[in-house]
């Protein structure tokens, strides 16, 4: 029998919820294997570690040592972190809310749904940190990030958002913002960017930043070559309506339609309404 194979029964429930904490802190595979071998030396020395932080999939690579951003601010910071959430959603605004207000360093001073009750917001409250969704019920994350930042220019931004278009990314930058997360990161990622952009920590790249201006300047680059009338059919085409129901919105023949398409079929390398959909998602002529 293999040792592998050997282990394995003499893993208990307790061996594996070591298994677990051992992964999390860091141990490796070698760790893990070794955890199983001496569950009870394992757990002395884990508990001189300090208790895992179970469900945060919150690991530093062996190449980089933990920073401090996953430990509470003490450096000369007194007060905690007031943090405004801007997020139309309520269970998401909730759970952010919760899960910032646990932390000792940090406590949610506000949670507003739209661009409009953002400025009312910053002048009242004063945030340090604002956690900004992309989209909102009267604009976007930019246009809330310019009215908060008009009222506390030093306020730092963090877009928090299901967008991961490079057009979004562009835009948050262009509103100066500090990081850009996607909602599906782990909880413990929303928490250390609140702690490292506090500190004046930049988390978009300036590598980030550079190809993102590659890209924009090639987007920009084929706008210039599409003329307004083959941006409206590709648009509609985007919006899944048939050439017929194009013409038929835009008062032309189908013939023209035709004609249109296969001028940015041509350009745009765009032959299905599928393609049409990305390249007009990637040109920022729908959302």
């Amino acid at each position: 029998m293999s040792r592998r194979r050997a282990l394995r029964p003499t893993a208990n429930c307790d061996d594996a919820h070591l298994l677990a904490t051992g992964w999390q802190r860091g141990l490796g595979p070698r760790g893990r294997r070794w955890i199983l071998r001496a569950a009870p030396r394992a757990r002395r020395i884990l508990h001189r570690r300090g208790p895992a932080r179970e469900g945060f999939n919150n690991v530093p690579s062996a190449s980089q040592p933990s920073t401090p951003s996953d430990q509470p601010l003490g450096d000369g910071h007194a007060d905690p972190i007031h943090v405004l959430i801007v997020e139309d959603h309520r269970v998401v605004a909730e759970g952010l809310a919760a899960l910032i207000n646990d932390q000792s360093d940090m406590r949610v001073v506000g949670n507003v749904g739209t661009v409009a009750e953002c400025i009312p917001a910053a002048a009242q409250l004063n945030p340090d940190v604002v956690l900004v969704d992309f989209r909102l019920p009267d604009g976007s994350g930019p246009d809330a990030a310019a009215a908060i930042r008009s009222i506390r220019p030093t306020a730092k931004m963090i877009f928090l958002t299901r967008e991961d278009t490079d057009a979004a990314r562009f835009a948050a930058v262009q509103s100066g913002a500090s990081a850009f997360l996607h909602k599906s990161r782990a909880a413990a990622d929303v928490v250390a960017a609140i702690r490292d952009v506090a500190r004046g920590k930049m988390l978009i790249t300036p590598r980030t930043i550079a190809t993102l201006l590659s890209k924009r300047h090639s987007i920009e680059a084929q706008l210039e070559r599409l003329t307004p009338r083959e941006r409206e059919v590709l648009t509609l085409m985007a919006e899944g309506l048939p050439s017929r129901a194009i013409a038929a919105e835009l008062g032309i023949s189908y013939t023209t339609i035709r004609t249109h398409i296969r001028s940015l079929g041509s350009k745009l390398a765009v032959h299905s309404k599928l393609e049409a959909i990305v390249k007009a998602r990637e040109l920022g002529l729908i959302s």
